[in-house]
């Protein structure tokens, strides 16, 4: 289960301390899920040591799974002395579910605080959320700034929105965290223009905070759903003032060509990233397996009411069936609009097939066509504009809030 060559890189890098570590845990727990997980750590936390600046810092949050291994593992690579603090976050209310163990009801994660280098003159302002009304009751007031915040973060506004059914910024990713969150930790080690890099940035809550807050930012992921969710709430949150350049995506129809050819194991990557273009959203998210002929969705209409299928075509050998087989699926699943995204111009006879297959209408609203094609080359060009909706449409996942204005 341990990957031979991450345990390789660390093995060979000027990191031999997280080596000799790492090679301990392996001794001590078996090749298993956890010490393939430590090596893979071990090898990322290496590289954001060698690129952090000296005044910099890094959070790593975590749960009680494997906390105490990553504590062990960081201080092999930042070094002991640089280990500043354990941060208890307390992710939300205890649940009927949670009370149902017949054990202590875990409610926390853990965040790590590390600097790169605990001499330089490293970054860090002092939070503080105000006074309760009893304290100024009783007259105090000798800071106020208000009351600092100590290392048990266990306010309300910090819950993760995925416990909160009325939260307006549940987006309905499964490890979605608040912006509160992020802004607190951004807010606290860094200033204004300074570089905010998430290695992990899933649906994007650091670069949102980190837009939000004025700073340079850089998002990493390997799913072009992730990406293409990114982008998506970056544009619902700030519009066309969040300037940022995408890299590791197709730039022209040559690159998608390339994308599609370049490997098997890379056709459902280039599904989700083809379906990303038009906002839409990955069937099942992109998993593996068996798609029953829908490639991705998206929601359109006044609440999202109505849907629309998207299936994928990379290939060349496309024809009149795959036409006839999406118009099933549309019906089959009793969605109002199917399109078909291919990467080579469809034939004559297919647009004659479509345009056959009906309209559908929304009260108010000139009639579109029920069945669409649309090329990759145009969806690059024109994003969402290349389909015909009635109303403006979006992925499966829920719009992000308009940010009113950016915070220094």
């Amino acid at each position: 289960m341990v990957s031979g060559q991450a345990l390789i890189e660390v093995r060979e890098s000027p990191y031999q301390d997280a080596a000799r570590m790492l090679d301990a845990m392996v001794g001590f727990l078996g090749k298993n899920r956890m010490t393939a997980y430590l090596a893979m750590m071990a090898v990322r936390l290496a590289e954001l040591h060698r690129v952090l600046k000296d005044t910099g810092s890094l959070y790593l949050h975590c749960d009680p799974t494997a906390s105490h291994y990553l504590k062990l593992l960081l201080d092999a690579v930042f070094g002991v002395r640089n280990f500043r603090r354990e941060i208890v976050w307390r992710s939300g209310w205890v649940s009927g579910f949670k009370t149902r163990t017949q054990n202590w009801i875990r409610n926390h994660d853990t965040l790590f605080f590390y600097h790169k280098d605990h001499a330089a003159d490293w970054t860090f302002n002092k939070q503080y959320i105000p006074h309760d009304e009893d304290y100024e009751r009783r007259g105090g007031g000798e800071n106020p700034k208000g009351k600092a915040i100590d290392s048990v973060w266990d306010d309300p506004k910090l819950y993760s929105p995925n416990i909160k059914s009325f939260s307006t910024e549940k987006l309905g990713y499964p490890t979605q965290k608040p912006v509160a969150l992020l802004e607190r930790i951004i807010a606290a080690s860094s200033n204004p223009g300074d570089l905010v890099l998430d290695p992990f940035c899933g649906c994007g809550t650091t670069v949102h905070a980190a837009e939000k807050l004025n700073r340079r930012w850089c998002g990493i992921d390997i799913t072009h759903l992730a990406i293409g969710l990114i982008e998506t709430r970056l544009f619902d949150a700030f519009g066309d003032e969040a300037g940022y350049t995408v890299h590791g995506v197709p730039a022209d129809i040559d690159g998608a060509r390339d994308f599609f050819d370049r490997d098997d194991r890379t056709k459902k990557e280039f599904e989700k990233w083809a379906v990303s273009l038009l906002r839409g959203y990955a069937q099942a998210g992109g998993k593996k397996g068996a798609d029953g002929g829908v490639d991705g969705i998206f929601r359109f209409g006044r609440d999202r009411e109505h849907t629309a299928i998207i299936s994928v075509k990379g290939g060349r050998a496309i024809g009149v069936p795959m036409i006839r087989e999406l118009d099933a699926v549309v019906e089959a699943r009793k969605a109002q609009i199917g399109i078909f995204l291919t990467l080579h111009p469809p034939t004559q006879p297919m647009r004659d097939w479509a345009a056959r297959a009906g309209t559908f209408q929304v009260e108010g609203f000139a009639p579109v066509p029920r069945l669409q094609i649309v090329t990759i080359e145009d969806a690059m060009e024109r994003g969402v504009r290349a389909v015909d909706t009635p109303l403006r449409h979006g992925s499966d996942l829920k719009k992000a809030v308009r940010e009113k204005d950016k915070t220094a």
